[in-house]
């Protein structure tokens, strides 16, 4: 706007402001924190990229881990109970989402754990191919199956499991069964 010269001018009030960064590693922590929750590795290249790798940001992140707000080990139990209930993934896909969340490794199997200790990962299948079911269209062909198979898989479960799965809905048997005499014939 190059008719605003200046900021102390009347017509500046209510037009909306750049937020400047907070120069401290702590409160620029504290408000990421407050969008949604984060791994210790995640906030630190997080501060490191907008920082750099100085003692400021050692500091912060050890100031959090202190208060609590950053632990590893509920954020990763945290986050695959959350996947795993709403989103139905399997354990695959959850253990690829916590890497990617750069979880440390050690916590990741007992986060797995605990998230399918509620609900079995067997009753997550079966909720997955009841939508997709529910979303195939008739009738039911070979390549339809197998792309039911291929966004189960894409969703963490075991082909094993998928195979079982779909093998015992009396809709989809007939079609499993060719897929499967297909595949011990190309053996």
């Amino acid at each position: 706007m190059p008719w605003l010269t200046s900021s102390r001018d009347p017509r500046w009030k209510g037009l909306p402001t750049a937020k400047k960064p907070p120069a401290d590693p702590l409160a620029y922590a504290l408000r990421r924190l407050s969008h949604r929750a984060y791994s210790v590795a995640e906030m630190r290249r997080a501060l490191e990229r907008k920082f750099g790798a100085s003692g400021p940001v050692r500091h912060a992140i050890a100031r959090l881990r202190e208060l609590g707000y950053l632990n590893d080990k509920k954020f990763a139990a945290s986050y695959a109970a959350s996947l795993a209930q709403n989103r139905t993934y399997g354990r695959i896909r959850l253990r690829r989402e916590l890497k990617s969340r750069l979880v440390d490794y050690k916590v990741i199997e007992p986060a797995l754990d605990q998230a399918y200790e509620d609900t079995e990962e067997r009753e997550l299948l079966e909720r997955a191919l009841d939508k997709k079911v529910r979303t195939i269209k008739l009738p039911v062909t070979t390549a339809r199956l197998y792309a039911v198979c291929q966004s189960l898989m894409r969703r963490g479960f075991r082909y094993d499991d998928i195979m079982k799965a779909v093998r015992a809905r009396p809709e989809l048997k007939p079609i499993a069964e060719v897929v499967a005499l297909d595949e011990e014939n190309s053996e």
